[in-house]
């Protein structure tokens, strides 16, 4: 074959690729849609990664809906968006409850008439090895990040298919592509929350409903100090809060909430919003026996399950001299600015965000 054959078929092939890039970025834009005065149902939106969320849906002139479990804490993020010029309805709600979620719907039809986007956000963390949990911890998991996906998806899917067109994100966790130690419970209900947005998203696409899973790594979204530890409790904190602070091992919740906000404007069906987490899942994905065995070595020097044993401890009360250096300052910080600390009430097993 001659240089200039070879020459040629190279040309032939990088065009056809160019085209391809192209026309996929064609249809990208076709599905774009405005959010300006697009009613926004966020689930545990009061604080974290919600909050964050919330922010950026009002910069776009989106109109909120929030939940979560607290009152105060509800009240506290609707007044921050209120300030900022956002047309807030906060409802309380448990979303491991069906009937509180049907109230939720209801409310916010009533409020603005309909729903265009729901954000499957709430979460909880009850990390430590798997001695240390109970059949109640992975109740607990389920409920909130697989059933509280399911309930709210059904309650609202009727009036998007009826008018053929919705968003529905689902935030789910790399932790939902790759089981890691210390997370077993959580790993299990992120996994059921993969498997259900990545089947809704072929299911509802003849609705003209657009469904984005976005599995994200650990994020600097200061939900550490809400999660509940386990076993070795101040070690296991102190892991979760200097991870939750590198930028080696973390991503700051604003810049996911801006991939989120762009995944639903563009219609996208998944998005990975970490390097960290795009290279763990692939790596699964190519070499799952290879990773399966490195997670098992990284288990032998994680923590054991004394000291409190089953005991459900929160972050705040585990911090210890590494939690409090410098090394987990961006993760205090981070849970400063978005209204972490000082909550209206401590009266629940739940974190209202997934830390990823």
């Amino acid at each position: 074959m001659s240089v200039a054959t070879i020459t040629k078929r190279a040309a032939l092939g990088v065009g056809a690729v160019g085209l391809g890039v192209a026309a996929r970025k064609r249809a990208r834009n076709s599905r774009m849609i405005e959010l300006r005065d697009q009613v926004a149902l966020i689930t545990g939106g009061s604080r974290g990664l919600g909050l964050v969320m919330a922010r950026e849906f009002a910069a776009e002139g989106a109109k909120l809906v929030l939940c979560a479990r607290h009152e105060g804490d509800l009240e506290r993020a609707k007044e921050e968006l209120e300030q900022s010029g956002a047309e807030v309805l906060t409802v309380r709600c448990d979303v491991g409850d069906p009937a509180q979620v049907k109230n939720l719907i209801e409310q916010a039809n009533e409020r603005f008439g309909r729903v265009d986007v729901l954000v499957n956000n709430a979460g909880v963390i009850a990390a430590g090895p798997l001695e240390t949990q109970t059949i109640q911890d992975f109740e607990m998991a389920m409920d909130i990040m697989f059933w509280g996906v399911v309930y709210t998806t059904l309650e609202v899917l009727p009036q998007m298919r009826k008018r053929k067109s919705g968003r529905i994100v689902n935030i789910t966790s790399v932790g939902g592509k790759v089981s890691v130690p210390h997370l077993l419970a959580y790993n299990s209900a992120k996994f059921a929350a993969v498997g259900f947005s990545e089947g809704l998203t072929a299911e509802v696409a003849k609705d003209g409903i657009r469904v984005t899973t976005v599995a994200p790594g650990v994020m600097r979204t200061g939900g550490h100090v809400n999660a509940f530890f386990k076993g070795q409790h101040k070690i296991e904190y102190a892991l979760f809060s200097v991870m939750s602070s590198m930028p080696l091992t973390s991503i700051p919740a604003e810049r996911v909430a801006r991939q989120v906000v762009q995944a639903v404007k563009a219609g996208d069906p998944e998005i990975t919003p970490s390097f960290h987490a795009q290279v763990l899942a692939r790596a699964n994905g190519l070499f799952p026996g290879m990773m399966t065995t490195m997670m098992g070595l990284a288990n032998r020097i994680m923590p054991g399950p004394g000291e409190a044993g089953k005991e459900r401890k929160r972050g705040k009360e585990s911090e210890s001299m590494v939690s409090e250096s410098f090394l987990g300052e961006s993760a205090r910080q981070a849970a400063e600015n978005n209204l972490q600390y000082d909550r209206a009430a401590i009266d629940d097993d739940t974190n209202s965000e997934s830390p990823g």
